[in-house]
């Protein structure tokens, strides 16, 4: 049987005197947080692993809890700990707003990094023209891209895996910001001398009938693994399913398998035309209505007065903004609303 034994902590947050309180102390504790090292911590912040840990024991005292406990080479945080790390970042990242000052940042003497979240489609779509920007106007920056958290989106932002999530567009909660950024229309990739898309007689640029549409065997873009997206709303509606027979979780791996199998996709158009010439496939016209996707940057609210986050999210939109599909009208609204 499993005994389970709380423990209360010493000394309560009520009663512990705020006005003595050194708030250097909540980024010792973020940087543990983050980090789950005292030396680690201590090279993010500049400090020694000493002066850490002497931080980290006055944290300890101050708030009434063990904080950390050893586990393996590293720390693991306690609940009361772990239940702190949003609210300290969030605060931490309120006061570095404040004092930052509007009009005051120069991206040619900005050092960080800034994080985004999304599809191997950025790779392709925005990550070589913001690289040379970057490199540009603010060398001293870094941006990683790293993937969206599977099956909910917004969790990229809620476990600060992410500065900013590129994502289809939905409903959000209240603490999310969101920058409409195009609207994606989509096509069929299929390789170049398919067997039966020439004995049928199509084009590329043409549309493939609805009939051989269905019949092809397809592979469908899912980082969760699911076997049904978009595309198979849409023949849904005029009362046809299509053949998936494989998923992957990336575009680059949906593109590299069309062009060396008979199985088609049906993928973002722009990406289509990118990688049409690059891998050797044509592109054709899907056989039904699909409404485009409209692709929004969010981030968490905390950060829309950081003049950093501000200048990147300006600058992706700037980037994104030319593959906006057609004619179609962006919501009303700006990077930085």
């Amino acid at each position: 049987m499993v005994s389970i034994k709380l423990i209360a902590p010493i000394e309560t947050i009520d009663n512990m005197n705020f006005k003595t309180f050194d708030l250097n102390l909540m980024r010792v504790l973020d940087a543990i947080l983050q980090e789950g090292s005292t030396v680690k911590a201590g090279a993010k912040l500049g400090l020694s692993q000493p002066a850490v840990s002497s931080a980290l024991a006055r944290l300890r005292h101050a708030l009434g809890d063990e904080l950390f406990v050893r586990q393996g080479p590293g720390l693991t945080p306690t609940d009361y700990a772990r239940s702190l790390a949003t609210p300290v970042r969030q605060e931490l990242d309120r006061l570095e707003a404040l004092f930052s000052g509007p009009g005051k940042f120069d991206p040619s003497s900005a050092v960080g990094d800034f994080k985004l979240a999304g599809s191997d489609f950025f790779a392709e779509m925005l990550m070589p023209a913001l690289a040379r920007k970057v490199r540009e106007q603010a060398p001293g920056m870094r941006v990683q891209l790293v993937d969206l958290v599977p099956a909910n989106y917004i969790d990229s932002l809620d476990q600060y895996r992410a500065d900013l999530a590129l994502i289809p567009n939905a409903e959000f909660p209240d603490w999310i910001e969101r920058h409409p950024l195009f609207h994606s229309s989509f096509a069929v990739i299929a390789r170049k001398e398919h067997p039966q898309l020439p004995v049928s007689a199509i084009a590329p640029g043409q549309t493939i009938p609805l009939d051989l549409f269905c019949d092809l065997g397809h592979v469908l873009f899912s980082p969760e693994g699911n076997t049904k997206a978009m595309g198979d709303a849409a023949l849904a509606r005029v009362g046809r399913s299509r053949n998936v027979v494989m998923t992957v979780p990336v575009f680059s791996g949906v593109c590299r398998a069309v062009s060396e199998s008979d199985l088609i996709a049906l993928i973002p158009r722009q990406l289509a035309i990118k990688v049409s010439s690059q891998l050797g496939v044509e592109v054709y016209n899907p056989p039904m209505d699909i409404e485009p996707a409209l692709i929004v940057a969010i981030w968490h609210r905390r950060t829309s007065g950081n003049p950093v986050h501000r200048w990147m999210r300006e600058l992706v939109a700037e980037i994104l903004r030319p593959l906006n599909y057609g004619e179609a009208p962006l919501d009303a609204g700006t990077p930085t609303s």
